[in-house]
């Protein structure tokens, strides 16, 4: 499997790029990365060093791996977006690589914040996600604060929250499988001692749950995107692969984060729990909604 990785790139720890390369190797992808940024660490630190990359940056490392016939793709994947124009140039890449491949898979990782720190995005790039990137979109990942902002719809109960999903599923691209994947998903049913994840398709939609751990890691976002895309497209996208990429998804990144709060680590230990990522020891089971 060939998968495009458009993301952020940190030289220490793991988020964006950082977070889902090694994952995807380790599950036998292989990866192509175009950097959006390259920072020294991610910004939740307060400071950081580096660069942050141009749409024009993106536009010729894709002539590059063109020339190279290396934008025929099974999948490809998006997260923080800096700014518009770099969204524009991903999107641009996208639409390349499904000429050259029509049945590629493209998820859309629509990171603009999360519950408690509001918006943390550039004011054009929500608007840019829910008119451009959603309708070019397969697969969408966003948590549920994400999904709130891009739909409107407060998810107040698990019912809010599959109509909410279901309205991102308009926006998304037609001919695609409009697959939506919420984490961190937190409604009147959900329990003070359990994190919920929610995958739906048009046809049918399933929860999983696992345990609440007493951290809150950057980059577990990141890697959960990276490991439900690879899963879907390793799948024949029925509903019963839909359910076996949310537990396949949900239990490697519960086990990443288990060892990240066992180490006391404040980066994901990737490296230390890479055997989680490919056969968790400890399997969470989805049932419908």
């Amino acid at each position: 499997m060939k998968i495009l990785s458009m993301q952020s790139w940190v030289a220490f720890g793991h988020v964006g790029n950082a977070a889902a390369i090694f994952p995807l190797q380790r599950l036998g992808a292989e990866v192509l990365a175009i950097h959006t940024v390259q920072f020294s660490n991610h910004t939740g630190y307060g400071d950081w060093t580096g660069q942050v990359f141009t749409g024009d940056h993106l536009h010729d490392l894709a002539r590059g791996l063109a020339a190279r016939g290396a934008l025929s793709l099974d999948a490809a994947l998006s997260g923080y977006l800096g700014d518009a124009g770099v969204g524009r140039a991903i999107l641009d890449i996208v639409a390349q690589a499904r000429a050259a491949s029509p049945a590629m898979l493209y998820c859309c990782d629509p990171v603009m914040g999360d519950t408690g720190r509001g918006l943390f995005v550039h004011p054009d790039i929500p608007p840019l996600l829910l008119d451009h990137a959603a309708p070019a979109a397969d697969i969408m990942t966003p948590n549920q604060f994400e999904l709130e902002q891009m739909t409107g719809i407060s998810c107040h109960s698990r019912a809010e929250l599959l109509r909410a999903i279901s309205s991102l599923q308009d926006r998304m691209r037609r001919d695609g499988p409009r697959l939506v994947l919420v984490t961190s998903v937190r409604t009147g049913e959900t329990a003070d001692d359990t994190v919920e994840l929610v995958a739906a398709s048009p046809e049918a939609s399933f929860l999983l749950k696992t345990p609440r751990l007493p951290l809150n890691a950057n980059g577990a976002g990141d890697l959960i995107a990276a490991l439900f895309l690879f899963h879907v497209a390793s799948g024949d996208r029925s509903g019963a692969a839909l359910r076996h990429a949310l537990e396949c998804a949900g239990s490697a990144t519960w086990a990443v984060l288990a060892r990240t709060a066992s180490a006391g680590s404040a980066e994901l230990c990737l490296v230390a729990a890479q055997d989680e990522i490919v056969s968790p020891t400890s399997r969470y089971d989805a049932r419908s909604l």
